[in-house]
C-alpha cells in the first residue's frame, strides 16, 4: 500500500486469528509511536507490549469495552507523564500505532483507558511507575475476517468536508 491508501484502510478489528504477532513487528509499531508529534517535544509516552495470554485476559476482564482483547494476539498499553498535554501526545503515539500496524497488515482496534475506571487496576497489573497515566490500549492481532480493512462509507464531497462555511 502506498502512503495514502493504507490511511484509509485502517479499521477498528475486534476479532483476531490465533496468528502470533511476532515480536519485531510490535518492536516496529512502538518505534513508529515514538515519532508521534508531542508538544514541547516531552515526549511523556512508555509503552507496554503485553503478548501473554494470561495478562491479555486479565486486561479483558478490566475494560469493559475491550473484552476482545482476551481474543488479541498482543496488546500495547500507552503511559504518559502527567505533564500538561499528556493526553494529546499519549492520543498521537496511539494512533501512530492503529497506522502502523495496520501499514503491516495487522489489526488494532484503540480501546479508551484514560479517565476510565479500570486505570488504576492497569497499571498495577502491568506495574506501571507512580505517576504515570494510562492513555489506552490497543489490541493487536491478524485479523479472523479477509475484509477487515474494507473502505468507509461516509463520502468526502458533501457529507463530511464545507468550505468556508457550513
Amino acid at each position: 500500500m502506498d502512503n495514502l491508501e493504507f490511511l484509509k484502510h485502517r479499521r477498528s478489528v475486534r476479532a483476531f486469528s490465533p496468528k502470533v504477532v511476532p515480536r519485531v513487528e510490535l518492536e516496529k509499531i512502538i518505534d513508529a509511536a515514538r515519532f508521534a508529534p508531542t508538544a514541547r517535544n516531552v515526549q511523556p509516552w512508555q509503552f507496554v507490549a503485553v503478548t501473554d495470554k494470561q495478562k491479555l485476559s486479565e486486561l479483558s476482564a478490566m475494560a469493559e469495552n475491550g473484552r476482545f482483547l482476551n481474543q488479541a494476539q498482543a496488546c500495547i498499553a500507552v503511559f504518559c507523564e502527567d505533564t500538561k498535554y499528556y493526553l494529546e501526545d499519549g492520543c498521537a503515539a496511539t494512533c501512530n500505532i492503529l497506522l502502523a500496524a495496520t501499514a503491516l497488515g495487522i489489526g488494532s482496534c484503540w480501546i479508551a483507558g484514560d479517565k476510565k475506571p479500570y486505570c488504576g487496576q492497569v497499571a498495577g497489573l502491568l506495574k506501571a511507575p507512580v505517576g504515570l497515566k494510562l492513555v489506552s490500549l490497543v489490541a493487536l492481532g491478524f485479523p479472523l475476517e479477509e475484509n477487515a480493512f474494507k473502505p468507509a462509507e461516509k463520502n468526502l464531497p458533501g457529507e463530511i468536508t464545507h468550505w468556508e462555511k457550513f
